[in-house]
């Protein structure tokens, strides 16, 4: 009796995909870092009251990162540095990036910047943006003028 396997063409290239990319990768570690050596990794929760960002910054210290938000939009950007390369050691594999970063995310519309607070701890960045109050409908009546509004006059 023999099993039969469905092929999946698009798996199958998507695969192949992802292993080219990992051997060039590996062959040029310079391509496409020069820039930017790496991402961090980014959480992002709600609480009643609070939008939460958690970002992975492990070996950075807190002088060595930049928050700012602009046009609702809250960045990350920072460098971790290398290590001082001892000529005696002999490195088998560097998996862990270097280099400078920049991680930028939407924020609510609305948002008080003003009241955003981050906290940095065991190499975790945790940026709590309060939630803007929602826009309440405002009821307007009909014929209600104020007083030194002329009503427009019907030619």
């Amino acid at each position: 009796m023999s099993t039969l396997v469905r092929w999946e063409p698009f798996r199958d290239i998507a695969q192949m995909q992802s292993e080219m990319s990992r051997l060039f990768d590996g062959l040029l570690p310079s391509r496409g870092r020069s820039a930017q050596g790496w991402v961090p990794a980014l959480d992002v929760w709600e609480t009643d009251g609070d939008v939460v960002y958690a970002f992975d910054l492990p070996g950075l210290s807190e002088n060595e990162i930049s928050i700012e938000v602009a046009d609702d939009t809250l960045t990350v950007t920072g460098e971790r540095r290398r290590e001082t390369k001892e000529e005696s050691d002999r490195y088998f594999r560097y998996e862990r990036r270097y280099g400078t970063f920049s991680r930028a995310v939407g924020l609510p519309a609305g948002v008080d910047d003003s009241k955003i607070v981050a906290s940095y701890e065991n190499g975790v960045l945790e940026v709590r943006v309060p939630k803007p109050d929602e826009a309440k409908p405002r009821r307007i009546t009909l014929g209600s003028l104020p007083a030194d509004v002329e009503a427009p006059s019907a030619n």
